[in-house]
């Protein structure tokens, strides 16, 4: 039984991957349930015993995006922001599942999805980075966390869009960079973003370019939990 239980996880992560990779390439509407058994080399009735359609694929696909991220823990702060969405640049250009599920959850038009947890997902990620910068008296006075986490979100959804369509991600830690250096007078003091490192490949940025550094919940293991 846990042989098969085992065996049924891992189809399951085979069919989620192989999605992804077909969703990244030619987008939900180019995409089939053909191509996806094709790549996952798996059969329908594995298909149908974990997925019931497409959508639900693009679903899990969408839910499971941050699913391989490993976010650097370092600095603290606003740094560790700074740092986190830097990250997040790099992985958006490499990591495919990632990648995969970012492009479903900006097309949910297409798919027939209208499900905005995963936006409320990375919103609570950033809130909590920018509750700590509170406790470290980084963050002006009339700055609320949770409204700035969302409006975070937006613009970093809008900037990756938008250097898709330019240089299909290539210059998106350029355009992060100069994102945070609109947002951040918003945001802190003067003399706070004076000592802030926008140089995005630097420090625990690099660190995690080169694949390394702990995850998310600061245990070591690069566990990030996005909404089941």
């Amino acid at each position: 039984m846990a042989r098969q239980q085992e065996r049924a996880v891992r189809t399951r992560e085979t069919l989620v991957r192989a999605a992804a990779e077909v969703f990244d390439e030619v987008g939900y509407d180019g995409a089939s349930i053909n191509k996806i058994l094709e790549r996952a080399g798996a059969t329908t009735g594995a298909m149908y015993f974990h997925f019931k359609s497409k959508e639900e694929l693009a679903r899990a696909v969408i839910l499971e995006q941050a699913a391989d991220l490993r976010i650097p823990e370092g600095r603290g702060g606003l740094q560790q922001l700074l740092d986190m969405t830097a990250y997040l640049a790099v992985e958006m250009q490499r990591n495919i599942l990632f990648r995969a599920g970012v492009r479903l959850a900006v097309e949910q038009g297409a798919t027939g999805l209208q499900d905005y947890a995963i936006y409320e997902w990375w919103a609570d990620q950033f809130r909590q980075e920018l509750e700590r910068a509170r406790e470290m008296g980084q963050i002006l006075p009339g700055v609320q966390e949770a409204e700035f986490a969302r409006v975070l979100v937006g613009a970093y959804t809008g900037t990756q869009i938008m250097s898709q369509i330019s240089t299909g991600r290539a210059d998106l830690p350029e355009r992060i960079a100069s994102m945070w250096r609109c947002l951040l007078p918003a945001l802190a003091p003067a003399e706070v973003i004076a000592e802030l490192d926008l140089s995005l490949y630097s420090g625990t940025a690099s660190d995690a370019k080169a694949g390394t550094g702990t995850g998310a919940d600061g245990d070591g293991d690069g566990g990030t939990e996005p909404p089941a």
